[in-house]
This record gives structure tokens, C-alpha cells and sequence, in this order.
């Protein structure tokens, strides 16, 4: 499961990742904390219209979106509850989330709540229900945290080679936030043209550390075990 702060973020830092798993087989679904509603391009409509575009590409099997009020990611009792009720619901052995270090608040604040919601969902004396029913205490296994503004030395790099083409097919599914010599909406960080160029250079340079062409970067707080038959993987 994939936890971004805003529409577009999971796209934007892991889109090859969630490709790559979905065609492996694996289940994967995106929950979006927010509607986007203070983005200062486009609106939460054309945003709800620009994710369903997005979720076809990626072939995920869920997407949600919280509604928690844009700019005002609180970690309260509240948006807590909503984090546990949907962890509870679909038991996800792996959350992926922004990384605690960030140029944008809401990422930051993302990490809080999403952390601190994956470690209570597994405590018995937090009640949820799903309708009438009684949800029962899960804990993801892992936590790991993907690069959104500002870069960390990563624990792991996912190679997205074969799946980079329709990660940027699924990030240019948002054309209201993202470069359009078209638009006379106000410029911003997100959409000026070089922020694409970025994208792939990014995605290049941590490919190549990997010796491969594009690759997505990851952090673990915690060892991860490593299977010896992966030393002859190539």
C-alpha cells in the first residue's frame, strides 16, 4: 500500500514501483491523504478526474482518498483513526510513505500520521469496525519511505527500466499541475518544464548506480534481510 499526502505524489516517486509490483502479480492500492484542493493550478475536480486517468495506467487494485484537509495534515486522534481503519481493512504487509525530511509540509506531516497510524493499527484496544464489523489490530511488517523534494542516501533502489515509460505516462495523466506551454494558469514549483527533465534525470542517476537505466530510491530505519540467492540475481 502506497500512502501519499496529495493526488499525483505516489506517481511522482514511486510510480514505477507500483508498475513493476502489479505486474508481478502483487495487489496494490494508493491512498491519497488529501484532495489537492490548495494546489494553485487546476482544482479537486479536475485532480479526482486526473487520478481515475493515472489508476488505469498503473492497474492498481484500489485508490482512496481520505479527505483530510489539504495544507492541515494533522496527527490527531482523528486522521489517526482513518489511517488504522484503512490499514485494518486491506492488511498490507509493505506501506510505502514519504520520507520525515521534506521541503513541502504536508509530506512531512504525512509521515507523522502514517507512521504513527501503521504502529497503532496493530494494538487490540483501538476499536474500528468496517460497517458493523469489528476490525481486528494488523500491523504492516514494513515501512519504507520514498524520495519526494529533497534526497537521502537510500537503503535499496527498485530498478523501473522497463516500467519508467508508463510511470511518466501516469504522472502526465495530471496535465493541470505539470508543464503545459498552454496554460495560463500561475507557474509553480511542479510545472515548470524542468521539473519533468528532473524527473528523469533522477530517475537515471539512481538507476545508474544499480547499473541500470532508471531506478526509484527507498529508505529502511530498519535492517532489511537479504535472501543470499539475490548475490546471483542479475
Amino acid at each position: 500500500m502506497f500512502f501519499g499526502a496529495h493526488p499525483d505524489d505516489v506517481e511522482l516517486s514511486c510510480g514505477g514501483t507500483v508498475i513493476k509490483l502489479v505486474n508481478s502479480g502483487k495487489k496494490v492500492g494508493i491512498i491519497d491523504l488529501t484532495k489537492g484542493e490548495l494546489g494553485t493550478r487546476g482544482s479537486s475536480l479536475i485532480r479526482e478526474n486526473e487520478t481515475k486517468k493515472a489508476s488505469r495506467i498503473l492497474k492498481i487494485s484500489v485508490r482512496k482518498n481520505l479527505q483530510i484537509q489539504d495544507g492541515n495534515i494533522l496527527n490527531s486522534e482523528e486522521n489517526r483513526i482513518k489511517i488504522i481503519e484503512i490499514i485494518r481493512e486491506y492488511t498490507p504487509t509493505i506501506i510505502f510513505l514519504p520520507h520525515y525530511h521534506d521541503r513541502h509540509p504536508d509530506h512531512q506531516n504525512a509521515n507523522y500520521l502514517i507512521k504513527d497510524g501503521a504502529f497503532f493499527s496493530g494494538l487490540n484496544k483501538i476499536l474500528t469496525k468496517s460497517g458493523d464489523k469489528k476490525q481486528q489490530a494488523f500491523r504492516p511488517v514494513k515501512n519504507y519511505y520514498f524520495m519526494q523534494s529533497y534526497t537521502f542516501e537510500p537503503s535499496f533502489i527498485i530498478d523501473i527500466s522497463e516500467e519508467f515509460g508508463n510511470k511518466m505516462k501516469a504522472v502526465k495523466c495530471y496535465s493541470s499541475q505539470f508543464y503545459n506551454p498552454k496554460s495560463n494558469e500561475p507557474a509553480t514549483f511542479i510545472s515548470d518544464k524542468k521539473f519533468i527533465e528532473y524527473l528523469e534525470a533522477r530517475a537515471a542517476f539512481y538507476g545508474f548506480q544499480i547499473g541500470v537505466k532508471y531506478g526509484e530510491p527507498y529508505f529502511s530505519e530498519e535492517k532489511i534481510k537479504f535472501n543470499i540467492n539475490n548475490l546471483f540475481n542479475r
